[in-house]
């Protein structure tokens, strides 16, 4: 009685564990969700960077727009604890530099600091470092820089180097 027992039971777990129909097509179907949801992801990230663009091109129109961007000279050994930038006398930006951020410049990086509209015409940008030397002492430096913004895009580079560099100081280029 106890073996016909075990028997039937095996055979009942058998059919029960032997994959349905209904269950293949369940797993079909959440494929097919799956590979939906994976599609309208790949849908939304497109249009959110497209977005970003158009966003960009409505606040910084290419006539008034302004960029600065911040890298370290070379082989330079400052370190570099905060920059502010000031357009015509009022502050644009302030930005204070993590050990990575750091890093990131020290390798060759080059940071957008900032992004903002201007007029066209003649002004100046005044650019502030504070930081330590290799030698622990603290270190600090402004230099005023005269600019003019023409009808295009005006994109602004700064290289910081400290007073041991081979050219020391503050440079400003246009990029």
């Amino acid at each position: 009685m106890r073996k016909h027992f075990l028997v039937v039971m095996s055979a009942v777990l058998c059919i029960c564990a032997w994959p349905s129909h209904a269950d293949e097509s369940a797993r079909a179907q959440m494929k097919g969700l799956d590979e939906q949801v994976q599609e309208v992801k790949s849908d939304v990230l497109n249009i959110a960077a497209e977005l970003n663009q158009l966003e960009e091109k409505l606040l910084y129109p290419s006539d008034t727009h302004l960029a600065v961007f911040v890298s370290l000279a070379h082989g330079e050994t400052l370190r570099l604890d905060a920059v502010q930038v000031q357009i015509d006398g009022k502050l644009a930006t302030h930005y204070i530099y993590s050990f990575k951020e750091l890093d990131a410049l020290r390798r060759g990086g080059v940071q957008r600091i900032y992004s903002g509209n201007i007029a066209t015409g003649a002004h100046e940008i005044a650019v502030s470092v504070s930081g330590k030397l290799a030698n622990g002492k603290d270190y600090t430096q402004t230099e005023r820089f005269p600019f003019t913004k023409e009808i295009k895009p005006k994109l602004i580079g700064v290289m910081l180097a400290g007073p041991d560099a081979a050219q020391p100081g503050i440079h400003l280029g246009d990029w």
